[in-house]
């Protein structure tokens, strides 16, 4: 590993894009580590050497300002790369999940439509052949489609024309000049759209976020300024078509200059293991990931010194665990938001306060108003209990080709509607006392019932399906799933079906086959009966 070649923070410029941070860093400590994936090491001088390499190629086969780009990759060095270099060009970037299934997968794609795609062909043990053809033969304007890990042209069974190696992909763009190169970066604008992030809503059908360049530098200059661990060495295991990898995690640490340690596949053995030999200095994940952790048999073995602060966000914590990582001697941080903020509304700078950390969200983040507003429009105050609304640069753009939908959440005059409930209190921090949505997280993932409903009612022996949360002690909250049936069917044929269609966190952890469900005078499932029905009902693992 090498020395600390950390630039203070007093030194480090703005930068109106975030390519402008890989150029900074080249150039000023050129052999500081950007990346470490599987051993391998990448400084700052090679991190920009790729990601121009990259945008040369992207140029060179028809991409150009405001086209799509996704990577179907885990988090490793080819997501960043493929980002940066999207993103540097004025594309919007789009990340996929490995852990999706194929429909999953085709619906992000077919939906914004890129007209390029990174893509694995293997991810540990699992071959993606038959997602890449299924993305390539159902997503308009689709045209290339580019193999990360494949550099001797073996395409497989029912190659593509259109499916082509990295590197034949990359010697293309070596007809694009500096020029061209330079002319395609300084037409960018940080207002404009670089990123789609995929979020669920109360349909049940996907809505793309788009967020821009100036909101998330804006977020991540907030963030290292609060954060101040010198050098910054992160973990990152995230999945990167969540805003968690790219903006709360990866995008920090590139301001900062810091290095971002991969790993493709968590375990809690692998994930502290790599925080001991890399020397981690910024601990942070959702909590159900900290609870698997600390409940390693041998946790005590591992040298985690160089840990400076604790972060988490996505969920609450709890107590007990608050209390057990501040026996480690450094303070603890937490955000609050929501892909549509562009991350954080409300923060807890650096603490040692278990009170604090447990029972708020903490203040407004800097740059960020936050408002409360009750149900009949008027604003809250006092103990007054209201739905967040928060505006800031860094809140999304809007949804992709979805304006009703804009126009529902984000307001003419910039405030976005959370659909969380919380109360302000005495000294301006903020709690959370609820939903206005039936939305749930698990694992700091969000979870929406409806998508679930939708995909068990697709089974043609349900009739109707109905899914509300219930209380876990490591993922906060799971999906406990009712449905009637009209012929003989078991729970564990619709997990079955469900896990064919869904991400794991999805499934739902309990699934009931009822007679009848129970109905509200206007013939509406009763969910609030339900759900107290499956808080009783649930028994954690």
């Amino acid at each position: 590993m090498q020395e600390d070649p950390s630039i203070p923070i007093a030194r480090r410029p703005h930068m109106p894009a975030l390519y402008d941070y890989v150029v900074w860093y080249a150039e000023q400590t050129p052999d500081a580590e950007a990346t470490v994936h599987d051993g391998k090491r990448q400084s700052y001088r090679e991190l920009r050497t790729r990601v121009d390499a990259l945008a040369r190629a992207m140029l060179a086969s028809g991409v150009r300002s405001g086209d799509r780009v996704a990577t179907l990759a885990a988090p490793n060095p080819h997501y960043y790369e493929t980002f940066l270099a999207s993103v540097s060009i004025g594309a919007i970037w789009l990340g996929l999940n490995p852990r999706y299934r194929l429909e999953e997968l085709c619906y992000s794609s077919g939906d914004s439509r890129p007209n390029l795609l990174f893509a694995s062909s293997r991810i540990g043990e699992r071959s993606y052949r038959r997602e890449i053809h299924g993305i390539l033969e159902r997503t308009p304007d689709l045209s290339r489609v580019v193999l990360l890990d494949d550099e001797n042209g073996d395409n497989g069974e029912g190659s593509s024309p259109a499916i082509v190696t990295l590197s034949d992909f990359l010697e293309a763009g070596g007809s694009v000049t500096d020029a061209a190169l330079d002319a395609a970066r300084q037409a960018v604008s940080g207002e404009a759209p670089c990123m789609i992030v995929y979020t669920s809503g109360s349909t049940g059908k996907p809505k793309g976020a788009l967020l821009g360049q100036t909101g998330i530098i804006a977020f991540c200059e907030a963030q290292v300024a609060g954060w101040r661990a010198n050098p910054m060495r992160v973990l990152n295991f995230l999945p990167i078509n969540h805003v968690g990898c790219v903006v709360d995690v990866t995008c920090p640490a590139l301001i900062a200059g810091g290095c971002v340690v991969f790993l493709e596949d968590f375990s809690p053995q692998q994930s502290l293991q790599l925080m001991q030999d890399e020397k981690i200095t910024l601990w942070g994940s959702v909590p159900s990931v900290f609870q698997l952790q600390l409940a390693e048999s041998d946790f005590e073995n591992y040298d985690l010194s160089a840990v400076q602060m604790i972060f988490w966000g996505g969920a609450a914590m709890p107590r007990e665990t608050i209390e057990r990582l501040l026996g480690f001697g450094c303070p603890l941080a937490t955000n609050y938001g929501m892909t549509e903020s562009g991350s954080a509304i409300a923060a807890i700078p650096p603490s040692r306060d278990p009170d604090v950390l447990a029972d708020t969200v903490g203040w407004p983040f800097p740059g960020v108003e936050v408002r409360l507003v009750k149900s009949d429009g008027d604003l809250a105050s006092g103990d007054d209990v209201g739905e967040i609304q928060c505006r800031s640069v860094q809140n999304m753009l809007g949804y992709w080709e979805r304006p009703q939908a804009t126009t529902e959440t984000l307001s003419s005059d910039g405030w976005l509607s959370t659909g969380d409930l919380g109360r302000r209190n005495a000294d301006g921090s903020y709690s959370i006392v609820g939903r206005v949505k039936e939305m749930y997280k698990s694992g700091g993932y969000n979870v929406y019932p409806r998508e679930i409903e939708v995909t068990l009612e697709s089974h043609p022996a349900v009739e109707v399906a109905a899914v509300v949360s219930a209380p876990d002690p490591l993922w906060q909250e799971v999906g406990v799933a009712y449905v009637t049936a009209n012929q003989a069917v078991t729970p564990a044929t619709l997990l079955d079906y469900c896990r064919d269609r869904l991400a794991n966190y999805k499934l739902p952890k309990l699934l009931v086959v009822a007679d009848e469900l129970p109905l509200l005078p206007i013939g509406k499932v009763d969910k609030v009966s339900l759900k107290k029905q499956a808080a009783e009902t649930y028994q954690p693992a």
